[in-house]
């Protein structure tokens, strides 16, 4: 069965366009993006020292523009996944009434981690331990999704 799956962080330039290029690599065939709930960065590419980061792992995020988050994308995917608990009810705010895609952190599918969110390395400056965590949750997403097949 193939998701519509979007990742959704504060200025859609770091974590969420960093997950969208990890799960693209885990999830082929699954409909993947990303997107930010500001509109500070519409249609600019990723952060550059994340691009970097990224491409050091085998990961190019280089084609990819940031967007902002609308409540159109409730109907577009199948799942919502945020950074944070703020991009989470930044995300619900926006939520139309009777849509009931999932959204959830996307950190819920890397528990052993014990992180509740993706910390934003464009403050922290820690790219690697921000795509550590996502990696790691990107897998458990897989898992995830192979169990439910």
């Amino acid at each position: 069965m193939t998701s519509r799956i979007l990742f959704v962080c504060l200025g859609n330039i770091c974590r969420s366009p960093a997950a969208e290029g990890v799960a693209r690599s885990l999830l082929p065939g699954h409909r993947i993006d990303s997107a930010g709930t500001s509109d500070w960065h519409v249609g600019e590419p990723p952060y550059g020292p994340m691009q970097a980061a990224a491409r050091a792992r085998g990961i190019e995020l280089g084609d990819l523009r940031a967007r902002q988050f609308e409540a159109a994308d409730f109907d577009r995917f199948d799942l919502i996944l945020a950074m944070d608990g703020n991009n989470l009810r930044e995300i619900e705010a926006l939520r139309p009434a009777g849509r009931a895609t999932p959204v959830r952190l996307f950190t819920d599918y890397a528990p052993e981690t014990g992180a509740d969110h993706v910390p934003d390395p464009y403050y922290t400056r820690d790219l690697d331990a921000a795509l550590d965590l996502i990696e790691a949750a990107a897998e458990g997403l897989r898992r995830h999704l192979s169990a439910e097949a």
